[in-house]
């Protein structure tokens, strides 16, 4: 594009180097817009050799008594993990479900026994699978906050991560499907 410019109205006019800057500061501003809002919508933690990939949530109507909770985990050693519990501020308990279909009818039941991360392996918690019930709600997630919980995983230990509260008919953005 600089090329056109310059042949149409020559390399030392005002008109061009003012638009070089202007494209220039535009584009670096983009970018900086980019990274940000990826670090917004993809956030992640770390405890051991797991990682934790963007938990989140989905905003509550006003008297909802749960909501739910999706992340993915990654486990990146040689031994297998286990998630036994969640605590959070936001909720007088957090249980671990798992959803499924038998004979057509969907079903929610709690897991016992924690989740296990098999080694080098991935467990997705998303919509319709595993996931997070946070019950008993002291009050409602809004939609672009945060809420801290705890993730207690058998060898790793405790981790506390932020769910990003997203909208009530949102899927999780990016990374909550299952690989």
């Amino acid at each position: 594009m600089s090329h056109f410019f310059r042949a149409r109205f020559g390399r030392n006019r005002p008109f061009l180097r003012h638009f070089e800057e202007r494209l220039g500061i535009t584009v670096f501003v983009l970018a900086l817009l980019f990274v940000s809002a990826q670090a917004v919508f993809a956030h992640e933690f770390k405890v051991g050799d797991l990682e934790i990939g963007h938990p989140w949530s989905r905003a509550t109507p006003p008297g909802a008594k749960v909501a739910g909770g999706y992340f993915t985990v990654t486990n990146t050693g040689s031994s297998p993990d286990r998630l036994l519990s969640i605590s959070s501020e936001i909720s007088a308990k957090a249980e671990l479900h798992q959803m499924g279909v038998s004979d057509g009818v969907m079903t929610m039941r709690p897991v016992t026994g924690g989740l296990e991360i098999p080694a080098g392996g991935k467990v997705a918690l998303a919509p319709g699978g595993y996931h997070l019930m946070f019950v008993g709600l002291k009050r409602q997630p809004k939609q672009g906050e945060t809420f801290p919980a705890t993730l207690t995983f058998e060898r790793a230990g405790a981790v506390i991560v932020d769910f990003a509260v997203e909208g009530m008919g949102e899927t999780g953005g990016m990374d909550n499907h299952a690989n």
